[in-house]
């Protein structure tokens, strides 16, 4: 009668063992997904201010904000994706319009005093931090749910409920080659 009591206590305790496991991993896993929209919501917005940047140049630079406008609707700049490969496509393709942008802006020094300009550069820099953000906390986000998925006993739960182990965003390859000091410093 004993036994029977240890073995139904043990059963309950597994039994809500799995329950607090499924529910975390649920969580995490909407935590995940929750991240990667608002970095989708702020990648389309910094799209937005890039376009905008573009517009202003249009008046000093009319073939070359054309060309990167039509770059950037070509490219599908401002659709859904919801995935991380998607969000680094994204964030790779907005790397390679500010460069261009940024090639036409310093052949008009009357664009960069432009007040239009600047607020407009503003804003897109405003949008450029929300990103950095958002993928910073989804990235802190997949950390605490590859532990999970891993990390044993909750592996097994995972595992029998087909959760996997989340990518992570990376650091746009325009910005390594930009920064060549921050390239090292991944690599250390």
């Amino acid at each position: 009668m004993i036994a029977l009591g240890i073995i139904g206590a043990i059963v309950v305790l597994v039994i809500l063992y799995f329950i607090s496991t499924q529910r975390t991993l649920v969580n995490l896993d909407e935590m995940c997904k929750n991240a990667l929209s608002q970095i989708e919501v702020q990648l389309n917005s910094r799209f937005d201010a890039v376009i905008a940047l573009a517009k202003t140049a249009a008046k000093y630079a009319a073939h070359e904000s054309e060309t990167i406008i039509k770059t950037i609707e070509a490219r599908g700049g401002n659709a859904g994706g919801g995935n991380v490969a998607s969000m680094n496509e994204k964030a790779d393709l907005l790397g390679q319009v500010m460069s261009r942008l940024n090639v036409v802006v310093e052949q008009y020094p009357d664009l960069k005093a432009s007040d239009l300009y600047r607020e407009a550069q503003q804003g897109q820099k405003e949008y450029e931090e929300k990103v950095r953000l958002s993928r910073m906390i989804y990235n802190d986000s997949a950390t605490k749910m590859n532990r999970m998925v891993r990390q044993w006993p909750s592996s097994i739960v995972a595992s029998m409920l087909h959760f996997t182990e989340k990518d992570y965003l990376t650091v746009d390859e325009a910005r390594k080659k930009a920064y060549p000091e921050l390239d090292e410093a991944f690599k250390k």
